[in-house]
């Protein structure tokens, strides 16, 4: 909410997210939309006006009459106008990363789809980005200006059908769906036309606005997305508020930079305010430091960040990823504002444990419990694999080994994805989601932290039977040295080659052999004869 200190009007900051597949008019539609651009808007970047693609997050806004069902239980109208700050997302295969980054500060989502083309790779995992990210959607059928005038009600009521049958498995099932032409002729048209039915997708998304969830109470933590100078003033960072509060005479701190800053003055649109909070979209004015050390990061309140090495995360894979996901692997992992490559070793609960918690009740925030013991899995492991049918993943983790430290909040959202796929593949590189659950600060975690861990491997040994002493009793060989302490094994479960289970009683005599304590042996096994035997032992 923002008050300006003439005309005291309130105006509620809603954003949009402007996603969609590289070249579907994602742009061109929020430069239709808007009336007002702020420094980052646009294309600033020079590379990005010579191939006419967004590069990097653009920021855009239009204000509007406050609708009436954001009245507050229909007497007070809390808010005066209704502010849409638009962030054009860029659609490049390659820059999937600031998408990320993009779709975690949005109310709303607009999948821009070519009406000629539709449904494409990008257009796919911008979808589930918003999956993992935003609560509501409207798609908008761009282009609509390239199809034959007698043919185009046609084609447009087919691909509608087409959107929804393809949304019906998402959380946006039943989403509306509107065409327009925010462009027509394309850029290169000689004298550009009005756009097509951009006015009714404003009053839509007038009707699809609600009162986000807006919490001035907490620490700061605000996404820069642009960052300047301005001549015996000091350095102006643009960005969205992402939780809590700012106001002009605090102090900030960048943790990239190891810095704090006061705050000299706020902006938000060009009209200055006195503060601001979750959810505004603002430009902060603080005392001077080099813009380029800060193009886009975070900036909180002091020490209210941490640095992390590593990191344990809840994990579930993405349904459309194709492929496994092992151990030990590297990927990119999304997480608060940054993407970083990282080692993902994942784990889970020991069979006897993995059903204990019924599907519904599984959260991947539940906290993370060290005193627990966990199982070392080679790869992530999916109901498919498992042979459970389609059932929900079985409850599991990861560890993470970040190659650069990250900062970020506590309990925020986990991307991982292989963005190093070929680009023009037509895949889903979007790999798992997830929340971080534990970070790790100190370097040496690895000696300090991770022992707390309590990760198990279960190894099994093959070994042979050499008599059998009575009903009851074996004595086995081959499966232990000479020096072995078998104190360490006794109690370990061993099952024979004909189907009897038993457990390790101890050492017999000095060269390795050791006492089978069988649960009965059938009449055939009075005789002695070879036998495979095998042990399982639990390795931290």
């Amino acid at each position: 909410m923002s008050e300006s200190p003439d005309s005291r009007t309130r105006t509620l900051n809603f954003n949009v997210g402007v996603l969609g597949h590289v070249d579907s008019g994602k742009t061109s539609l929020a430069r239709a939309l808007s009336s007002t651009a702020s420094t980052a808007a646009f294309d600033k970047n020079p590379q990005s006006r010579e191939r006419g693609i967004t590069l990097d997050l653009g920021f855009s806004s239009f204000t509007v009459d406050c609708p009436d069902h954001l009245r507050d239980g229909g007497v007070l109208k809390p808010y005066d106008s209704l502010q849409f700050t638009l962030v054009d997302c860029p659609g490049h295969a390659s820059l999937i990363r600031t998408i990320i980054g993009g779709a975690q500060i949005i109310d709303l989502m607009i999948l821009v789809v070519d009406v000629v083309k539709g449904m494409q790779t990008q257009t796919a995992e911008c979808l589930l980005i918003g999956e993992l990210t935003c609560p509501s959607m409207v798609v908008v059928l761009n282009k609509i200006d390239l199809l034959p005038p007698n043919k185009r009600q046609n084609a447009v009521e087919k691909m509608t059908k087409r959107m929804l049958k393809t949304l019906e498995s998402t959380r946006f099932k039943e989403c509306p769906v509107i065409a327009v032409a925010a462009r027509p002729g394309g850029p290169d048209a000689a004298e550009p036309e009005e756009p097509h039915g951009v006015q009714e997708l404003i009053e839509l998304l007038k009707k699809q606005t609600y009162l986000p969830k807006r919490d001035p109470a907490g620490d700061l933590l605000m996404a820069v997305d642009h960052c300047f100078s301005i001549r015996g003033q000091g350095t102006v960072m643009t960005g969205t508020i992402l939780q809590g509060s700012l106001a002009v005479n605090d102090t900030v701190e960048i943790p990239v930079l190891k810095v704090t800053k006061k705050i000299k003055s706020v902006q938000m649109f060009r009209k200055p305010v006195s503060g601001a909070m979750q959810g505004d979209r603002v430009g902060v004015c603080v005392t001077q430091f080099d813009p380029k050390l800060l193009e886009r990061g975070v900036v909180c309140t002091p020490g209210s960040l941490r640095t992390l090495f590593g990191a344990v995360i809840s994990v579930r894979k993405i349904g459309y990823f194709k492929g496994s996901l092992a151990t030990r692997a590297k990927l990119h992992i999304t997480v608060g504002h940054e993407t970083v490559m990282a080692r993902v070793s994942f784990f889970g609960l020991p069979p006897s444990d993995a059903q204990s918690a019924p599907p519904e009740l599984r959260s991947l925030e539940a906290p993370f419990d060290f005193d627990r013991e966990y199982v070392y899995q080679d790869e992530y492991v999916s109901a498919q694999a498992d042979g459970a049918g389609g059932g929900p993943d079985p409850e599991q983790w990861a560890l993470l080994e970040f190659e650069r430290p990250v900062t970020c909040p506590a309990l925020c959202l986990v991307i991982g994805s292989k963005l190093d796929t070929d680009i023009h593949a037509n895949t889903c590189r979007l790999a798992f989601q997830g929340r971080l659950l534990q970070g790790f600060e100190d370097k040496n975690y690895a000696e300090t932290s991770l022992p707390r861990l309590r990760i198990y491997k279960t190894k099994q040994k093959e070994g042979q039977v050499e008599r059998v002493t009575d009903d009851y009793t074996v004595i086995g060989r081959s499966l232990f040295k000479k020096e072995t302490n078998l104190q360490l094994f006794v109690g370990l479960k061993v099952t024979l080659s004909t189907g009897e289970s038993g457990v390790i009683e101890g050492g017999f005599g000095q060269s390795g052999k050791f006492k089978i304590r069988i649960q009965a042996l059938p009449p055939s096994s009075a005789a002695p004869r070879t036998r495979s035997g095998k042990r399982e032992e639990r390795q931290g």
